[in-house]
């Protein structure tokens, strides 16, 4: 019989989804090992969806996503991320996950290499060898609050490498990058001739400090912003996220969307559409939510004398176990019916660590974390 391919058959699984798969063994777990909005898709967002199947939106759409909705990408990333992005250079796709993968197929060749983030999101990884590229990594220090050091991100360029990743703010770290660091990473693609790929997915999810796309800095079209409707609607299921992308490759990712998946749903483009260009006060409450959370969260940790960084951004928690971090986890779940995701899976440099979701309610989050804490 023929076998798989070797590329795909030696891909890793995703560590979070792994604790995911165990944790759903375990009815009324405390799940905080996976980045789900505790909130239901606003309702105007719903009802708009339901008219939209109704009135007959259920047909193929352009590749490239729907005028309207294009349109109105363009408008939120003038006024929410302050760049100038025409609708002929914005692609629609299947939540940011197929954009980040048409990203990285339109500009990698098998064997170049492609510098990520050290804790950082594992899909990256699987996308990039998949492509038959290599991933390689640059570290995050927890000491540093897991910012990019620019200076150890450029002793890892080699001649092989084509394109850097940034994620701001960060998952699984929380970090938000400060703009002199955003603005940094794009000078140095600029001055080793590199496409920056920048994962913006949780862009509207900044507590204390704003987000900055380091599109604002790019002069000569070689930063890719990838975006997604996901966590600032709550609309994980409805798989719509955008491309902004530079002049030289917007026809090639819009070509990428047809081997890949023609076009997104068009109901849930009509649905995007509405979060876009409705009220907006649900993405703040939301915010605030989480923000609330991260302080709870904080203050568990003072009240018990744990010294720990401030994430800013996003709705994650980065806790030093102080131990190997797989088989914590699996232990606090089977121990104390408590699922977190363990450092491992974000790369080396978090293996004693672990990541808390916040975005849960009050007493889970209280619950969890106490049990998690009672076993350091």
């Amino acid at each position: 019989m023929p076998e798989a391919s070797r590329i795909a058959a030696a891909l890793p699984a995703s560590g979070i989804r792994e604790i995911t798969e165990l944790a759903l063994a375990h009815p009324g777990a405390l799940r905080l090992e996976i980045g789900e909005p505790c909130f239901p898709t606003p309702p105007h967002i719903v009802e708009a969806a339901a008219k939209a199947a109704r009135d007959g939106h259920t047909r193929y759409t352009a590749g490239q996503g729907i005028v309207p909705l294009r349109e109105a990408i363009s408008a939120k990333l003038d006024r929410v991320n302050g760049l100038d992005v025409a609708p002929e250079r914005v692609i629609v796709t299947h939540g940011a996950m197929s954009g980040l993968l048409t990203s990285f197929a339109a500009v990698l060749e098998p064997g170049d290499e492609v510098l990520l983030p050290d804790p950082g999101w594992p899909n990256w990884e699987m996308m990039v060898r998949l492509l038959g590229a290599v991933p390689r990594r640059y570290a995050l220090r927890a000491a540093a609050g897991f910012v990019p050091d620019l200076a150890v991100v450029a002793a890892e360029i080699s001649p092989r490498t084509r394109a850097l990743v940034v994620n701001s703010p960060s998952n699984p770290t929380g970090a938000v990058y400060p703009t002199e660091v955003l603005e940094g990473f794009v000078e140095l693609a600029r001055r080793h001739d590199l496409w920056l790929v920048s994962d913006e997915c949780y862009d509207e999810m900044c507590f204390d400090a704003p987000h900055v796309s380091p599109a604002q800095f790019d002069s000569d079209g070689r930063v890719i912003s990838v975006f997604s409707c996901s966590k600032t609607y709550a609309m994980t299921g409805w798989r719509v996220g955008y491309v902004a992308a530079p002049p030289a490759l917007a026809a090639t990712l819009a070509k990428l969307q047809q081997p890949v998946l023609a076009n997104v749903c068009a109901v849930s483009q009509m649905a995007a559409l509405a979060a876009l260009t409705g009220p907006q006060q649900c993405v703040i409450t939301m915010r605030d939510h989480y923000r609330a959370r991260r302080d709870e969260a904080i203050a568990l940790l003072a009240a018990r004398s744990i010294a720990g960084y401030r994430p800013q951004g996003a709705f994650y928690l980065m806790l030093d176990v102080g131990r190997e971090s797989s088989r914590f986890a699996r232990e606090l779940l089977e121990e104390c019916s408590v699922a977190v995701a363990p450092g491992a899976a974000f790369g080396d440099a978090a293996r004693r660590h672990v990541r808390v979701a916040l975005c849960v309610d009050a007493d889970d989050l209280a619950s969890g974390l106490s049990a998690l804490l009672d076993r350091l």
